[in-house]
């Protein structure tokens, strides 16, 4: 195997790495409920997937203070 002759620097690795970038996931309204979601995933604010409703969704109570 091939090995380097010299050190390469610390700039020419960077270099090599700009391309290295996380994207931003792309997110479509959903049809029902017009809430930002992953495309081709259930919606997890209605439950809807390819307009019929694939799971149930539970709502969250808020919970009281208690002194």
């Amino acid at each position: 195997m091939a090995l380097p002759k010299r050190k390469h620097s610390a700039a020419r690795g960077r270099k090599r790495r700009t391309h290295w970038k996380i994207k931003a996931a792309s997110l479509v309204p959903c049809p029902q409920c017009k809430q930002l979601k992953l495309p081709h995933k259930v919606c997890l604010i209605c439950g809807y997937y390819d307009g019929r409703q694939v799971m149930e969704v539970k709502v969250k109570e808020k919970k009281k203070k208690s002194r």
